[in-house]
């Protein structure tokens, strides 16, 4: 049996080696924004969403290390939306990852560009990647899958959703939508994204899909108890 605990812990390392090398240098122009960029992705964190990806693409026998730039596109979204739950308009939350929350640590403007800069700088890193560019109807669908998963029926729909729900009585199935929007999404494309670059098939794709959404549910359940 293979020592599951000890491999996370090695993707889980060899993210936050790789992570920095995709953002572009903080001392460049325009350095509050680009510092800001660097203070939220690299703040840590368990990396569950990079690890479904490499956890799927091992499952389909490739070479996990060869997903970075789709773990890294894909934490690089849920940074945008961390930094942007956390603004005083939406959850005002002063504290992310026991560190001051980035519009606090810099300014509320900077921090709402920098989460637009790391949504347009994950679509960036996706179109560039020379293995995905060599699989181009693969590329599209990944990049497809993504925008979609943070998209009005993905992380931006679901934190409305969310917000509309507060001190209101709402059924199971509304707080099982907001949760497959909020979080569900963006799991599910981290586990399915290997298989689309693999060209798996059909019942493969549907079973890490089917995974990534239930655990997405379950996450949020656990987070929120």
């Amino acid at each position: 049996m293979p020592d599951t605990a000890a491999i996370i812990k090695t993707w889980q390392q060899h993210f936050k080696e790789i992570l920095p090398g995709f953002l572009p240098e903080a001392t460049q122009t325009p350095r509050a924004l680009l510092q800001a960029m660097h203070y939220s992705a690299t703040a840590g964190g368990k990396r569950i969403r990079p690890l479904f990806v490499y956890a799927s693409g091992r499952a389909l026998g490739l070479d996990p290390y060869t997903l970075d730039s789709i773990a890294v596109a894909i934490e690089l979204i849920h940074t945008y939306s961390l930094i942007h739950d956390d603004l005083p308009s939406m959850d005002d939350d002063d504290l992310r990852r026991g560190k001051p929350s980035c519009h606090c640590k810099f300014d509320e403007a900077t921090a709402i560009l920098a989460g637009d800069a790391l949504q347009a700088l994950a679509f960036e890193i996706l179109a560039a990647d020379p293995i995905l560019a060599a699989k181009p109807k693969q590329q599209v669908e990944i990049v497809l899958g993504l925008a979609r998963a943070c998209g009005a029926n993905g992380m931006a729909g679901g934190q409305v959703l969310d917000l509309a729900s507060l001190d209101q009585q709402i059924s199971q199935a509304e707080l099982e939508q907001i949760h497959a929007f909020k979080t569900g999404e963006l799991i599910q494309i981290s586990a399915i994204a290997p298989a689309l670059l693999a060209s798996a098939t059909d019942s493969q794709k549907n079973a890490l899909g089917r995974y990534g959404q239930l655990t997405g549910l379950a996450f949020q359940i656990f987070d929120d108890l």
